[in-house]
């Protein structure tokens, strides 16, 4: 501290701390001490505190440690491992002492075993024609009164967006989604061994019945990560235009009103809807193979105003949206898909 003071009056107090890396306030702190030692004398050395009579001695506090840390105690906390052995009969120490012991050796910490979350994988899913990856999902539609609901089951085609199914009921149920399930696949003459059925954790998703069906159709079943909703993307972009619908009601009077609704609903959404995901072409072309005479025409279209006008078009030929050729549910991160972009176009 000597060599700080020297070098105060030429350096300043706080250069010479930042030069010796010392606290600003050193110097001060000090100085306080050595006037207080003149004036006082020096400071007497701490009393070294004696053991409490009744504190535990070594061998009763070892004693103690091993049986909170025995087989028996090890996942109990220490107020209850007290209760035992003084229905035992037996008392080696207070519930504090048995805390103090513990945070001692760092076994202060929530000793009861803890849930173990299991690790659910990523769900990545590749569909490159319809009918190989169907999504799948339940969403509520308000009922004429407060807390009244219908709920909406709805079966998405990933690839062409096309609804495959869907069913409106008054409630949430895994024999109604076993049923939806068992009609759309008949419907859809889906090969055996060919569909991926991929859902969310609903409880009628993880139900049995839905399990045992799938296993009996050789339907694979995929599920989402607990509380990802990019995981189940495309039923999620589906149930957000049907209710950013201008003409979707606030509440439904009644099941029937629900289901002409979706009905409706449903129609110009297969059949009508320009779907931006997949090259604007209706879920209804792609899903049945038309699309590419559909494409063929707007390029033809598209030929035409060039040749007419090349100047309007910078002498680039123009070319209509490309139509999907691969569609991926988490696609991997070190693929070269060349669509991945396209895909994330949902609505």
């Amino acid at each position: 501290m000597t060599s700080v003071h020297e070098l105060i009056p030429t350096h300043g107090a706080m250069a010479a701390c930042q030069a010796l890396g010392l606290p600003r306030g050193a110097p001060a702190r000090y100085l306080a001490r050595e006037r207080r030692a003149a004036f006082v004398g020096p400071r007497a050395a701490r009393r070294v505190r004696p053991r409490p009579p009744m504190a535990l001695d070594t061998v009763e506090n070892q004693a103690l440690l091993d049986t909170l840390n025995s087989e028996r105690f090890v996942d109990t906390a220490p107020a209850a491992v007290y209760a035992t052995l003084l229905d035992e009969g037996r008392y080696l120490g207070s519930v504090r002492t048995m805390y103090r012991l513990l945070a001692r050796t760092g076994g202060s910490r929530e000793r009861r075993n803890q849930l173990v979350h299991p690790v659910y994988t990523k769900p990545e899913l590749l569909a490159i024609a319809p009918n190989q990856v169907w999504s799948w999902d339940i969403t509520k539609l308000r009922g004429p009164a407060k807390w009244t609901y219908f709920h909406l089951y709805v079966i998405l085609d990933i690839f062409s967006r096309y609804v495959v199914g869907w069913l409106i009921a008054e409630r949430e149920n895994s024999d109604l989604a076993e049923q939806l399930i068992a009609d759309t696949v008949g419907r859809h003459n889906v090969e055996r061994g060919m569909l991926t059925l991929h859902a969310d954790r609903g409880t009628s998703m993880r139900s049995k019945p839905v399990a045992a069906l799938l296993l009996d159709l050789d339907v694979a079943k995929s599920h989402s990560r607990p509380y990802v909703s990019d995981d189940n993307p495309f039923s999620e972009a589906q149930f957000k235009t049907l209710k950013y619908r201008p003409d979707f009601p606030a509440r439904f009077g009644c099941l029937a009103d629900a289901r002409a609704f979706c009905q409706q609903f449903f129609g110009w959404y297969n059949d009508q809807h320009q779907h931006s995901g997949i090259g604007y072409m209706t879920p209804h072309s792609i899903h049945y193979g038309t699309a590419q005479a559909i494409h063929a025409t707007r390029q033809a279209t598209l030929d035409q105003a060039f040749l007419a006008h090349p100047n309007r078009f910078k002498g680039m030929q123009p070319q209509p949206h490309r139509l999907p050729t691969e569609v991926w549910i988490n696609p991997p991160k070190d693929s070269n898909n060349l669509n991945i972009k396209q895909t994330n176009t949902l609505n």
